[in-house]
């Protein structure tokens, strides 16, 4: 039975805090990506027809997580055409890995084109890609200084929908940090047009369409909103016009170090074929804890791992140090140098796999103990349904349970989900707004009245009229993408309603959680409860 680990919930609050949402030179009208023309009349002068260089990629591919292994999928992302000829910009994290790249441009879903990998900046998070075809719409580059207060327009696609968005804001830092736990990119822009998940490596512009930056990163929470700028992005694009990676080894990874900081390094999802990464023997899973004797990762973010690769080059013999989980071993070897080598075990002093083994201990009662799988050294238990399918933590006071299938009509639609509520008083909760408690679905039936928006749309029925709707807001973590709403129900209750839909696998179920909270303890339950929900072993009615 997977569990979300300490490592894991650390894995969603550095993607919450920075998720991930996702520049290029003046090009030709040749297919030779070295060679420059004059501008072509493709060229986009207006921002009306921004629209028609903007790209959404699907990059398909086997990717392994931390928690839940190897796994097939595709995710989507943004990027915009800069040639003619169909070269394109868009975030080395939406591409690097994949094995298959679709695009579509425009917003035109009729047409689908390949495109290809040419060259990629692992540590600036850039990628150039050429799409199959010619005589394509393409931006430029605003020329004058980009300031504080100059007006920008995010354009992309976004939550990966089909439908082209284009959001409005200025510059309101003109270098911000960029320091993340997927790259490490010297200078940034920071600005208030709203980005999403999905709008990674869509183009920043100007009221006249020109490029101002590639977007990168969001703090939504604090409506800060960050691109990669056209002064750091240009001189990367020229060495990638010429199939030359910059700053990478060959893997897409992530930033991850535990609570205490016993434990740190990159976790690497994928590795390009051929890259010197896979000529090492680096593979996906592995976990590379130090590069040239440096411990990385401390902070959570990639700044270490780049600063070494900037020093050194990444042409350069590097010596480095990885755990593999899924031998439980540990290796040594050297990029550019010596293949890895078996060092030990993880059964050897030191090394231990990031997992949170709380001790079992008895049950602590209530009608739905039949439910609990293990009782954690931190107030908290996890819990699962009938069917084994649903798994979910939540405080051992709430150890009133009900796992049984959820069947009932939904207009004309019969469906049966797998479904487990959890509450100090389960009939209050199920009754009242008064009481805490929690509701955790999922049901294969769902997809036949479109996606977790409609599902979202169909829950509202149940709060209208009694409680006071406080919006809808996007959410995402390494498993799942969806919305959430809020709901005001007075008597000082608050209800939290996810749905959400699988990543690696968007059409399989949807998820529904519904989250009641009156007090603030209940918050902190509220944030674990959206850190484990999930669905693990067993089958959806």
């Amino acid at each position: 039975m997977a569990n979300k680990t300490n490592l894991q919930r650390l894995i969603f609050i550095l993607i919450t805090a920075l998720v991930l949402i996702s520049c290029a030179i003046f090009g030709g009208s040749s297919g030779d990506p070295s060679t420059a023309d004059a501008p072509s009349s493709l060229a986009v002068s207006s921002l009306g027809d921004v629209k028609s260089a903007v790209i959404q990629i699907e990059a398909q591919g086997t990717f392994v997580d931390p928690e839940f292994g190897s796994y097939s999928g595709a995710g989507r992302g943004s990027g915009f055409i800069i040639d003619p000829s169909g070269l394109a910009i868009t975030n080395h994290h939406v591409v690097t890995g994949a094995a298959l790249l679709k695009v579509w441009v425009g917003g035109d879903t009729s047409r689908v084109y390949n495109a290809k990998i040419l060259a990629v900046s692992e540590c600036s998070d850039l990628a150039l890609i050429d799409i199959d075809g010619t005589d394509f719409n393409h931006l430029e580059w605003y020329s004058d200084p980009i300031t504080v207060g100059l007006e920008v327009y995010a354009a992309g696609f976004p939550l990966g929908d089909p439908e082209f968005t284009l959001t409005k804001g200025i510059v309101s830092k003109e270098k911000a940090g960029g320091e993340s736990s997927w790259a490490s990119v010297n200078q940034v822009i920071e600005h208030d047009a709203t980005i999403n998940p999905g709008n990674s490596g869509g183009p920043l512009v100007t009221a006249d369409g020109q490029l101002v930056g590639v977007n990168y990163a969001s703090y939504a929470e604090a409506g800060q909103f960050f691109a990669i700028g056209r002064d750091t992005t240009l001189p990367i694009i020229e060495k990638l016009k010429v199939k030359q990676d910059v700053d990478s080894l060959g893997i897409n990874g992530v930033a991850i170090s535990n609570d205490d900081g016993s434990l740190s390094g990159i976790w690497v999802s994928s590795v390009k074929s051929g890259s010197v990464a896979d000529q090492t023997g680096i593979l996906p899973g592995d976990f590379i804890t130090t590069l040239e004797g440096l411990p990385l990762a401390a902070d959570g973010s990639m700044e270490s791992y780049c600063d070494i690769i900037r020093t050194q080059g990444q042409d350069n013999t590097l010596s480095l140090e990885i755990i593999r989980f899924q031998t439980n071993q540990t290796l040594e070897g050297q990029i550019n140098g010596r293949s890895l080598n078996v060092t030990g075990t993880l059964a050897d002093p030191g090394y231990e796999p990031p997992v949170n083994s709380g001790p079992s201990v008895e049950d602590p009662g209530g009608y739905g103990s039949d439910y609990i799988l293990e009782v954690f050294n931190d107030g908290y238990m996890s819990i699962t349904d009938d069917f084994s399918a649903l798994y979910l933590e939540v405080p051992t006071t709430w150890n009133q349970i009900d796992g049984t299938v959820w069947t009932d009509y939904w207009g004309d639609l019969y469906f049966e989900a797998a479904d487990v509520a959890a509450a100090p008083d389960l009939e209050g909760f199920l009754g009242y707004y008064d009481q805490p408690g929690v509701r955790f679905s999922a049901s294969e039936d769902w997809g036949i009245i479109g996606g977790y928006i409609q599902l979202l749309d169909g829950v509202k029925s149940w709060f209208e009229g009694t409680c006071t709707w406080g919006g809808r807001d996007v959410y995402e973590d390494l498993v799942y993408e969806g919305a959430y709403d809020y709901w005001d129900c007075g008597r000082n209750s608050d209800v939290y309603v996810v749905g959400a839909r699988p990543i690696a696998n968007p059409t399989a179920y949807l998820v529904l959680v519904q989250v009641q909270v009156t007090s603030d303890l209940d918050f902190e339950a509220l944030e674990r409860i959206m850190d484990t929900f999930d669905l693990v072993d067993g089958y959806l009615p």
